[in-house]
């Protein structure tokens, strides 16, 4: 099985991986079908395990390689690197600031607006799953397949609180469970889409792969910043979620760094 994987282009591979990461959102909108209510603390720990992935992730299998290319291509690193990486954490606040104009309409529309929203969020998640994947025709130190395979993981862990957070509340507001459980798998549906052209901008322009890995990384450290660690903090036992933190983070700098 995962012979195959390895053997299938950088555009096939995205796919199956953005296809992991909206399989993800699809079994946390599941949930309505098993619980009333979701431990809180074991959603709160895999959002601290996804933020110490995606941290991890962001340097060694984003940053670095975008550093090493700009500077194999004589660029100068400073203006490539830092405008793109960014761009990638404005993109995602403007994203959020649109977000919350939509989840301030009237209450019968306010579902529907909960979904628009995550659905706008996670189009600059799959573009990172798709540019990871993309970039491993270059042969760049860092970029690995394994670190893809990591970025893509550390999103799908994020996408299951996700798909719970869109699915649990359609409940309360009258919605039957296989509704619910349809529209919270819907809000992922864009992230193959949005990885397939990732990857196929990383392969068509190498010039501005520098700049598209700089800006995947900024848009998982906005992620991680403004809605994983936040949240995740909520949680009165803070110390059980630092050291979830922590074990993504070694985890994701472990592959990387033992099998690079």
């Amino acid at each position: 099985m995962l012979e195959h994987f390895f053997r299938c282009s950088y555009t096939l591979q995205a796919l199956i991986a953005t296809m992991f990461t909206w399989s993800m959102t699809a079994l946390g909108a599941a949930v309505v079908f098993l619980f009333r209510k979701v431990n809180r603390n074991l959603l709160d720990g895999t959002l601290g395990f996804a933020a110490g992935v995606m941290t991890a992730a962001s340097f060694w299998s984003l940053l670095d390689p975008a550093i090493s290319m700009a500077e194999e291509m004589n660029m100068n690193v400073l203006l490539t690197v830092v405008p793109g990486f960014l761009m990638g954490g404005v993109l995602l606040a403007a994203t959020e600031c649109l977000s919350t104009r939509l989840r301030s309409g009237e209450a019968k529309n306010r579902s529907m607006m909960l979904i628009a929203s995550i659905t706008l969020h996670n189009i600059p998640e799959g573009l990172s799953v798709g540019v990871a994947y993309g970039a491993l025709a270059y042969g760049l130190e860092g970029a690995t397949l394994m670190g893809a395979c990591m970025i893509a993981l550390g999103i799908g862990l994020q996408n299951l609180p996700e798909g719970a957070a869109v699915s649990m509340p359609l409940i309360r507001e009258g919605y039957t469970r296989k509704r619910a459980f349809f529209m919270g798998q819907l809000s992922g549906a864009v992230e193959p889409a949005a990885g397939v052209l990732g990857a196929v901008l990383a392969l068509q322009t190498r010039l501005v792969l520098p700049w598209l890995l700089a800006f995947s990384s900024g848009a998982m450290i906005y992620v991680v910043m403004e809605e994983l660690i936040p949240e995740s903090m909520l949680n009165k036992n803070q110390k059980w979620i630092a050291l979830c933190v922590m074990a993504g983070f070694a985890l994701m700098m472990a592959l990387d760094v033992g099998l690079s």
